[in-house]
């Protein structure tokens, strides 16, 4: 395929070592969206001059930086007529992480609430579009005046924007007060804070601590969880215990790491670029990056992970 347009995401350089791949180099701009070209004998699902979207592989030979990849079909579905290449490209590895947190792992369903940590960023933004959709009372943190702001605008509405800029948000009560005591179905974190330490950087600070995310939980709720090395203590899983609760980890790219659920995955993708198609999900797209500042682009998401970039070739 003739590559259009790709989004860069930080590399996780532990987990490529831990799935057991050993390359010299390391594909990035892994999402991307283009052109068939040309097809092989064996292919079904497109035929040249076809406009697609999808995910290289952690061990893709090729990089979506190329002008021209070739890929495996079951990696693609085809791009609707009215998503641009930029749009999809830039939006899809979002699509896929709020995907899995809400339906693969907390089955989200009309009449839920949700608890959605920093709803402004990429992934949150996905988050709270998605189950609005879906008929989900959703809750959602700001971590400053403008995110607040723009989420208090967002239609259809969120039902209560929670400030952690202050310093001062008591989480619990505000959550409480809007479930009527019993806490929300779902909560889906960008990071948390396991210890209470004072010298942190400000990111951090305004992460939740993991005990206040496990007393928001209600009777059966679901935390899914970014955060990679999650220590939980005796007390914390006795809590979840006593609620019934569990814990699930993101991890998007364990859809292309194994082929265990690839028919799956394949409806995701599909239905991701169809209702961004149809204004459903409206990411929020940075500008796009022309191909010689790429690498400058890199440096800075691979320092600052929740930043996003695309490429257009």
């Amino acid at each position: 395929m003739k590559v259009k347009a790709c989004g860069l995401s930080p590399l996780d350089f532990k987990l490529i070592q831990e799935v057991g791949i050993q390359r010299d180099f390391i594909p990035v701009g892994r999402e991307v969206a283009g052109v068939v070209l040309q097809v092989g004998p064996k292919v079904t699902f497109f035929q040249p001059e076809d406009e697609v979207v999808g995910v290289l592989p952690l061990d893709s030979p090729c990089s979506g930086l190329c002008e021209v990849i070739d890929i495996d079909e079951y990696y693609l579905v085809q791009k609707p007529e009215k998503l641009s290449s930029l749009c999809a490209a830039g939006a899809l590895r979002d699509g896929i992480c709020a995907y899995t947190a809400l339906h693969t792992h907390a089955h989200m369903a009309a009449g839920h609430t949700l608890l959605v940590m920093d709803g402004s960023s990429p992934f949150g933004l996905m988050c709270v579009q998605l189950a609005c959709y879906h008929g989900v009372k959703v809750l959602t943190t700001s971590h400053s005046p403008q995110k607040q702001a723009f989420l208090e605008q967002l239609r259809p509405s969120v039902a209560r924007v929670i400030p952690v800029h202050n310093g001062s948000s008591d989480l619990l009560s505000v959550v409480l007060e809007e479930t009527g005591g019993l806490g929300v179905d779902i909560v889906v974190d960008s990071g948390v804070c396991l210890h209470g330490d004072e010298e942190e950087e400000e990111d951090i600070k305004l992460l939740p601590h993991k005990h206040d995310i496990i007393s928001v939980l209600g009777v059966g709720g679901h935390w899914v969880t970014s955060h990679k090395n999650l220590q939980l203590d005796p007390p914390d899983c006795r809590l979840l215990h006593l609620k019934c609760a569990s814990v699930s980890f993101l991890n998007p790219e364990v859809w292309t790491t194994s082929s265990a659920q690839q028919g799956r995955y394949l409806h995701i993708l599909k239905d991701i670029v169809e209702k961004m198609s149809a204004g459903v999900l409206r990411p929020q797209m940075e500008e796009a990056v022309p191909l010689y500042e790429a690498t400058v682009a890199m440096e800075t998401i691979q320092r600052h992970p929740k930043k996003k970039a695309v490429v257009q070739l």
